[in-house]
């Protein structure tokens, strides 16, 4: 270090002025390939030991008056290198939930690690979706039934349907299988996406029904009710159960295979303290975590007749990613909105 600089603060560049990416631009921008890439990138960078984590993994504050929720999640990817922090609100009066609509509050806030400048605010409605279902599917291409034909559904929000899309990249299904609370929303969903897909959709009234014979079954509703049972997973069949406790929680020490994104982050949601709490199952009887399989350091699928529940809460690492390389994107295009970022005036005197 030279001498006449030593103890001197380091001379930073001038900051950025922050990118605003809408909604729409990122329908422009994101696919679900690219989501799915993302994703399986960011499980390797945890399995390397590069993610650093918030303490604590999360701030939350609910009202029951107001029935509002807000969730705020940070991290710093070392790699890239970025940092950020993803903030949403929405309404949960036990029967409306505006988690997964568009008229709840969501945004990734980007900075850049070296500086603390802000260069980038995203909009998350749509990587928020993708995220949750391709971080689920990712490990299917280590565990997946050979040649899966038969898909079920239970539930046609936006993480089923982003699982959904997600694997119809990656398989020919004969028949995709769907239920709902909602006899007319299910139909109507079975009726876009059989015209949308080209394959038969069919709209089914209970979710044993989703799920008997099925080769590969999601559960991802807003709702704290079961909605899997392990007696209807034939032999072969892989479960995703998109937090909560869309899969019973009984049923997790009968399956051959559980894999999980994160062990510590899963046991911060109530129905799977609860479980392992119990003794209905135990960090013993856990096969892998995702980071462990998409490095190969853990084996997946082994037998043919092998049932496998992927079990997953979320990675806001992901999400930071993803906003990022929405934030490279929409530079290259010159898409997104500038806004001004805070500069001294003339005549301002705050410091």
């Amino acid at each position: 270090m030279n001498q006449s600089t030593r103890g001197q603060p380091a001379a930073l560049p001038r900051h950025p002025d922050p990118l605003f990416i809408s909604h729409a631009d990122c329908l422009k921008i994101l696919t679900i390939e690219e989501t799915m890439r993302i994703c399986e990138e960011v499980f390797q960078m945890h399995a390397r030991g590069t993610v650093s984590p918030p303490i604590p993994p999360a701030f939350k504050l609910d009202d029951d008056e107001f029935k509002n929720h807000w969730h705020v999640k940070g991290v710093l990817l070392k790699e890239i290198p970025i940092t950020g922090v993803r903030l949403y609100n929405y309404y949960d009066d036990g029967v409306t939930n505006t988690v997964g609509g568009l008229d709840c509050n969501r945004y990734v806030v980007l900075s850049d690690p070296r500086t603390g400048h802000a260069v980038a605010f995203v909009d998350e409605h749509l990587s928020y979706g993708w995220r949750s279902a391709a971080a689920a599917v990712v490990p299917m291409k280590w565990v997946a039934p050979a040649k899966p034909k038969i898909l079920g559904l239970i539930g046609i929000g936006s993480m089923c349907t982003g699982v959904m899309q997600c694997l119809v990249k990656m398989y020919r299904f004969d028949e995709i299988r769907v239920t709902s609370r909602r006899k007319e929303s299910r139909e109507a969903f079975a009726k876009k996406w059989s015209e949308t897909l080209g394959l038969p959709v069919h709209a089914i009234d209970n979710n044993e029904e989703v799920a008997r014979g099925a080769d590969i079954v999601v559960g991802g509703t807003t709702s704290s009710d079961v909605m899997i049972r392990e007696a209807w997973v034939k032999p072969g069949a892989v479960v995703i159960s998109l937090a909560r406790q869309q899969f019973e929680l009984s049923g997790f020490a009968k399956m051959d295979k559980v894999i999980v994104d994160d062990w510590e982050l899963n046991m911060r949601n109530h129905y799977f303290r609860k479980m392992v709490e119990g003794g209905l199952f135990s960090h013993e009887q856990l096969h892998a975590d995702i980071p462990q399989i998409t490095t190969n350091q853990r084996k997946g699928r082994e037998r043919d007749d092998e049932r496998i529940l992927i079990h997953t809460t979320g990675f806001v690492s992901q999400d930071i990613a993803i906003s990022h390389w929405i934030y490279e994107q929409a530079k290259k295009r010159s898409m997104g909105i500038t806004l001004p970022a805070a500069r001294q005036e003339s005549g301002d005197a705050s410091r």
